[in-house]
């Protein structure tokens, strides 16, 4: 299975909003691990999320996947983060492990025929969903896509 990435969020341990902003513990350790790692965790103990660690080790960065256009089917299927996952099948297996062909999920590059991104049709906004750190324009997506999550 495949998509485009359509929405994403930016999270950093110096906000409040990062899982890690507090303190490293048991359930957080992968944010804080090496960049190009899985790091999924529930949310309302019934929805996987999915994001990838960038930055460097022992600084909790990750970039939340919000939503995926699948080429062949509804524009509406992985439209919010637990969708997303759902769709995929992605749940707490797949936490820690790197992003690439060999663990069976990861990110491709992006295909020339979908065109090239430009500040004419990526938006950045505040996140969404979060009650902390609301005031950050640090997500990003695709302008017109039936796919994204919510626009605002």
């Amino acid at each position: 299975m495949s998509g485009v990435i359509v929405e994403t969020e930016a999270y950093c341990q110096s906000e409040p909003a990062c899982h890690g902003y507090r303190r490293r513990t048991p359930s957080n350790e992968t944010l804080f691990g090496p960049p190009g790692n899985w790091y999924v965790y529930l949310t309302y103990g019934i929805h996987h999320c999915v994001n990838v660690v960038t930055d460097r080790d022992n600084w909790a960065n990750g970039v939340l996947l919000r939503a995926v256009a699948l080429p062949a089917g509804p524009p509406r299927l992985a439209a919010g983060p637990a969708l997303l996952a759902r769709c995929f099948g992605i749940d707490r297996s797949h936490n820690g492990l790197p992003a690439n062909q060999e663990s069976g999920l990861w990110l491709a590059e992006r295909s020339p025929e979908l065109g090239i991104i430009t500040p004419d049709n990526l938006v950045q906004t505040a996140r969404i969903g979060i009650s902390q750190g609301k005031e950050l324009a640090w997500r990003w997506y695709l302008s017109g896509n039936k796919s994204v999550s919510r626009l605002g």
